[in-house]
Order: C-alpha cells, then sequence, then structure tokens
C-alpha cells in the first residue's frame, strides 16, 4: 500500500473576510439592487466566513480579458505551487532530487508548458522526473489524484511521488454575470494549493515515518449528470456551471459508494474514525452526514476549512486532510472523498498507520 507522509496545504497572502469579499463585487457582478440583494443573501448563507484570494479586491472588476486572468494564474499559481512542494518535501524530510513522479492538477487556468513542467528547474526536479498535468477533473481532483498517485505507486513500491493541486477560483468570476451559478460561485470559492508527498510500500519501510496509507479507491461517474457541475468556457474565460441539483446526487448515489468500498474490507460507517469530505458547500456538507447518517461533528474538519478559506476546488479536501494528518492513532480508518464534474465521485479508503518510532515491540522482545 502506499503511504501519504506529508500535506502542505498554503494560501495567498490576502485574506478577506466574506462580507468585504461580497461588497466589493455586488457592482461588478450586477447593477440591479434586487440581484444584489440576493447576492448578499447568498454570500451571507454560504458557511464562508474568510477566503484567501490572489488579487487585491480593487482589482477584480478590471480585468480585461482571459489571457489577463490566465497570465495572472500562471505567475500566481507556480509561486504557490513552489511553496507547496517545497514545504511538502520539508516535512517528509525529502528533497527535489528524491520525486519520482509529479501529478499536477488545476481547473482553474491552463498553460503549456504546464505548472508542474516550470518547476523541475525552479525546484531542482531530477530532469528525468516523470510527470503528469491533468484539467478538468475540478472539484474531484484532489480525490481522484490521491487515488491515481497511489495506482502509480503500486507498480512502482520505491518511489517517491508529489500530488500538487493549484486552485485560483477567484479568476474564473464573471463580471456583469447575474446568474444564479456565478453569484453562488462569486461567494464560495476561494484561492489555494496544496501538495502531498506519497511514497510506495518499499520506500514507506525505508523512511519510517508514519501516516494513512491509502487501502483502496473507488471511482464512479453517475449517468445523465454532464450538466450539473462544470465549465461554459467562451471569450471570456470559465463560466461556472453549477446546478442545484448536486445534493439530489449525492443523495441518490452516495451512500451505496461509500458503503460499498467498505463492505469490500469488512467495515461499515461506524467503523470510520477520520472523515475527509470534499467542502463544497454547507447543501453538499449535508447531503454527505444525511447519505451515511453520520453522527454530528464527524464533517467538523469539513466545516471548519469551509468557513477559514471557502471551496479551493481540487485543493479543499486536501486541506480538510492536512488538518487530520496528525490527529489520529495508528489503525484508524478514514474515508476521504470529492465530487466533481460528471458527476464524478472519488473515494479513498485510509489507514493510519505508524511511523518507526510509534511501531510497538514485537511480540516476546526483550524489553
Amino acid at each position: 500500500m502506499s503511504r501519504i507522509v506529508s500535506v502542505a496545504p498554503v494560501l495567498p497572502a490576502r485574506s478577506y473576510p466574506q462580507q468585504e469579499i461580497t461588497t466589493a463585487l455586488l457592482g461588478m457582478i450586477t447593477p440591479d439592487p434586487k440581484r444584489q440583494a440576493v447576492m448578499r443573501r447568498i454570500h451571507a448563507s454560504s458557511g464562508v466566513e474568510t477566503r484567501s484570494l490572489v488579487m487585491p479586491l480593487e482589482r477584480y472588476s478590471s480585468i480585461a480579458s482571459f489571457q489577463e486572468s490566465n497570465d495572472f494564474f500562471i505567475a500566481e499559481g507556480t509561486t504557490l505551487a513552489e511553496r507547496a512542494i517545497t514545504g511538502a518535501l520539508a516535512s517528509a524530510g525529502l528533497e527535489p532530487a528524491d520525486v519520482d513522479f509529479l501529478l499536477f492538477t488545476s481547473v482553474t487556468g491552463i498553460a503549456a508548458p504546464s505548472i508542474d513542467a516550470q518547476l523541475v528547474a525552479r525546484l531542482g526536479l531530477r530532469p528525468d522526473v516523470k510527470r503528469l498535468p491533468s484539467f478538468g477533473l475540478g472539484c474531484v481532483a484532489g480525490a481522484a489524484g490521491i487515488a491515481r498517485v497511489h495506482d502509480y505507486l503500486a507498480g512502482h513500491p520505491g518511489e517517491v511521488a508529489v500530488l500538487l493541486s493549484v486552485e485560483l477560483c477567484s479568476l474564473t468570476v464573471q463580471a456583469s454575470d447575474d446568474s444564479m451559478a456565478n453569484i453562488v460561485a462569486s461567494g464560495l470559492f476561494g484561492d489555494g494549493a496544496a501538495a502531498v508527498v506519497m511514497v510506495g510500500d518499499e520506500r514507506a519501510e525505508a523512511l519510517g515515518l508514519p501516516g494513512p496509507e491509502v487501502v483502496d479507491t473507488r471511482s464512479h461517474i453517475y449517468p445523465d449528470t454532464a450538466d450539473v457541475i462544470g465549465w461554459d468556457i467562451g471569450g471570456t474565460g470559465f463560466r461556472i456551471v453549477l446546478s442545484a441539483g448536486v445534493p439530489d446526487v449525492i443523495e441518490r448515489n452516495f451512500a451505496g459508494d461509500a458503503r460499498g468500498i467498505l463492505a469490500a474490507h469488512g467495515l461499515e460507517v461506524s467503523d470510520v474514525g477520520a472523515w475527509a469530505a470534499h467542502p463544497g458547500g454547507p447543501k453538499v456538507l449535508e447531503a454527505f452526514a444525511q447519505a451515511l447518517d453520520l453522527p454530528e461533528g464527524a464533517l467538523d474538519a469539513s466545516w471548519r476549512s469551509l468557513a477559514r478559506v471557502g471551496n479551493l476546488s481540487s485543493a479543499a479536501v486536501l486541506h480538510v486532510l492536512a488538518e487530520q494528518l496528525d490527529a489520529h492513532e495508528p489503525g484508524t480508518v478514514g474515508l476521504l472523498f470529492a465530487l466533481g464534474p460528471g458527476v464524478t465521485s472519488e473515494l479513498v479508503l485510509l489507514r493510519w498507520a505508524a511511523g518507526a518510532a510509534q511501531a510497538p515491540a514485537a511480540i516476546g522482545a526483550a524489553a
């Protein structure tokens, strides 16, 4: 089994209270007082208290083109990416030259060469590092990235891999668009990044680092849901598609997926001691909890992340995981999951493992 040995969540330096963001965006999105009142109400009920943004608030209304916002994504996203990977490797006691595989994901900007390619020289990664940039998975990509890195490490048990997520969601807010989807998105999504260092089982044994092992993964794309979440890509960039039906999709489908991956390992919902749910918004978190009949407080880490930084798309569930990485005893079962365009779900079954210093003495060993 692969092991997650460090997670480094990073945020832009600028952080604003939710009410200040709302006030700054009102005139940019709509001049209609009635729609502005709707926007204030939606933002106030989002569960978000603060968000970090890559640009000063006053600059968003002056973005003239998709090229301008995407250029900003590349410049600022690369800086955040460098911070995330540097922090994650340092926490694991590893160097950039130790990285064998790098999976990069984002759905809020594009570049060729991609950001991960630009990081090779900038960080001192080996020139033969294997890279896989990913676009289009959206909010599910944090969970999917862990799953795909796990798949890779199953065939390369002695290697080190990094999952990198960079999401600058604020750059996708559309000016002069008072659709409900844009109003909701402008009050929910924030900017951030995260890097996850994972190692194959042979490397995990050699390093002796504690952390959750990936026991199993599941992917499921739900039929007839392609128009529920996604982008409408045009001249102004990424215009969000966000249906009010997301909670219904969760309530109809998610319990079977979650209970199925647990049952495959002789587990039930009550056996899970660590929950890392994608903080997609209040209705999404409530739907997850209702679908699995979770006890009160089970998703507190996700609610806290939503309040502190908003929905960070693919990086969101990684920020939730980071909070819990050192909070559980060896043997604790965890379930990490997210939804994204498709609609697609990704679930990762975890079990916390002891490091070399934590490992209990063998039975019969001398005291």
